[in-house]
């Protein structure tokens, strides 16, 4: 695996967003970058509310967090932090950040987290936030071992070392499922499902059922998210863009599917999220 990725695929208004929180990506130690993108840092001491709006990628997540609440006084108090695994998102995520707080989030390879927890379907958690011991055997001293340091380093120790702890299980078919969400996400060309099937020797419902069990969703969904995905970080980076010429290169028919598929994810189409940069 390479050093964690600098793009901002999936952050709706990343400047915005960088302009009010301390945002880093790190990497896991060696034994773990088979089967994690990076892990994900995020500080904040905010003077008014402020919502973050992501377009969630085809990954589980696991997120430890703490929020400091403000008491009868206005005075800021910490309470215990709390961890969850955050099964991939159909919908905008939207976070309302105020306070002072601290995430720190462990963001899997598609098909990556199956091999920590090898007893049920990915597809269980998909739209769901359970707490972290309901799947991965957890205690609120592991969690606190993540979140109380001040140190980024040994915040980046604890994740190793609570995963490495877990031991996951090597898996073929969790490489497998990897490495068909590595081929849609960098070659444009796999445009369908059926593209993908025959390129592997493999029938359309195989792959279906590898993607249910491994990543959580369906192969379609995931090539339909690294479009909009796309669309979104070009939105953001490139003046008067041609949004036709965008779609085609995308494999869209036609710019009217890019525009629907695009609002319906985002919440607002293309065109208006290029002049205001937020839903």
């Amino acid at each position: 695996m390479a050093a964690p990725r600098r793009d901002t695929r999936g952050i709706v208004d990343a400047p915005e967003l960088f302009s009010r929180v301390r945002f880093r990506r790190r990497e896991p130690a060696a034994a773990l970058r088979p089967y994690l993108e990076h892990y994900w840092l995020i500080d904040w001491d905010l003077p008014e509310p402020y919502a973050s709006h992501v377009v969630p990628h085809p990954s589980v997540n696991v997120v430890f967090q703490r929020y400091a609440a403000l008491g009868a006084q206005g005075a800021q108090e910490e309470p215990p932090g709390t961890a969850e695994v955050s099964g991939i998102g159909l919908e905008l995520f939207t976070k309302k950040l105020e306070g002072r707080g601290r995430v720190c989030g462990v963001q899997f390879r598609p098909g990556g987290f199956r091999p920590f927890a090898p007893r049920h379907p990915v597809s269980a958690l998909t739209g769901r936030r359970p707490p972290l011991a309901e799947v991965l055997p957890a205690t609120q001293g592991d969690i606190d071992a993540v979140l109380a340091p001040d140190d980024e380093d040994a915040r980046v120790a604890a994740l190793d070392a609570f995963l490495l702890g877990l031991g996951p299980a090597p898996d073929p078919r969790a490489d497998l499922a990897m490495a068909l969400v590595d081929r849609i996400r960098t070659d444009r060309t796999i445009r369908r499902v059926g593209d993908l099937a025959d390129e592997q020797g493999m029938t359309v419902r195989a792959i279906q059922r590898l993607f249910s069990a491994y990543v959580g969703v369906g192969p379609k969904w995931v090539v339909l998210r690294y479009r909009i995905h796309e669309a979104l970080e070009h939105a953001e980076s490139t003046p008067a863009l041609d949004w036709a010429a965008l779609a085609a290169d995308l494999g869209y028919a036609d710019q009217a599917h890019l525009v629907r598929d695009f609002t319906a994810t985002v919440g607002v189409p293309p065109t208006a999220y290029a002049r205001t940069g937020a839903p």
